[in-house]
C-alpha cells in the first residue's frame, strides 16, 4: 500500500519515492524526507517493495523490483495534474533508474531524483551499477554524501560529467543517508539542505 504526503498546492510536482534495501517506507528517514518535501511544495508518494511487506531481509529479484516500480508509477503518473518525478533512497533510486532505462515508466518521468545513489558496493569500486544510466533521456539529480562509501566524490563527479542533463549536489561530510556527524550537525540540517536543493530542482 502506498502513502501520500500532499503539498498545499494541487498543481505542484509529485515525487514517487522508493525506499532503500534495508528499511521500508515507514522508516523515519523516509517519512522525514516525504514530509519535508511536502512542506516545500512537492507532493510525495511512497511504497514498499514486496519483500519489505513480506518482512523478508533480502530484496526481491531485479525484475520484481522493476515491475513494482512500473505498477506504482502506472497508478500515480497518468492523469496527474503536476509534473511527476521518480526517485528514491539508495536501491530505490537505482531501481527507478533501471525501470526508466527499460522503458517501464510511462509516461516518462519529468526527472529522476537520487538520494545516495549506490554506484558500487562499499569497498568494491569495480562492481559498478551505472551501465544503464546513459540510456536515460530525462534530467537527473544526484544528492550524495561526501563520505558515502557507495561512491566517492571523485567517482560521482566523473559519473555525472558523462551523463546528459545530470546534476550533482555533494553534502559536506554526509554519509549514505546524507547525514553529517552529530557533533558537527546536531540538528540534522544536512538533510534539510538536501531537501531544499531537491525541491528547488523539481519546482523550477
Amino acid at each position: 500500500m502506498s502513502e501520500r504526503y500532499a503539498a498545499a498546492g494541487p498543481d505542484g510536482p509529485i515525487l514517487v519515492l522508493a525506499h532503500g534495501a534495508g528499511a521500508g517506507q515507514a522508516h523515519p528517514w523516509m517519512t522525514r524526507v516525504a514530509k519535508g518535501l511536502a512542506a516545500r511544495g512537492v507532493s510525495v508518494v511512497t511504497f514498499n517493495f514486496p519483500y519489505m511487506d513480506a518482512r523478508r531481509h533480502a530484496p526481491d529479484p531485479p525484475a520484481v523490483l522493476e515491475r513494482t516500480w512500473q505498477e506504482i508509477w502506472t497508478s500515480v503518473a497518468p492523469g496527474a495534474r503536476g509534473r511527476v518525478f521518480a526517485g528514491g533512497k539508495s536501491m530505490g533510486g537505482r531501481i527507478a533508474s533501471q525501470a526508466c532505462a527499460l522503458g517501464l515508466l510511462d509516461p516518462l518521468p519529468a526527472g529522476l531524483v537520487f538520494f545516495g545513489y549506490p554506484l558500487h558496493p562499499p569497498g568494491k569500486p569495480a562492481q559498478r551499477r551505472d551501465k544503464h544510466l546513459p540510456k536515460i533521456t530525462v534530467p537527473m539529480i544526484f544528492l550524495h554524501g561526501a563520505r558515502d562509501a557507495f561512491g566517492s566524490p571523485e567517482e560521482m563527479r566523473e559519473l555525472v560529467a558523462g551523463l546528459r542533463g545530470a546534476e550533482l549536489e555533494l553534502i559536506e561530510d554526509g554519509d549514505h543517508s546524507l547525514v553529517r556527524p552529530k557533533r558537527a550537525d546536531p540538528q540534522g540540517r544536512s538533510i534539510d539542505h538536501a531537501l531544499d536543493v531537491a525541491a528547488a530542482w523539481m519546482t523550477r
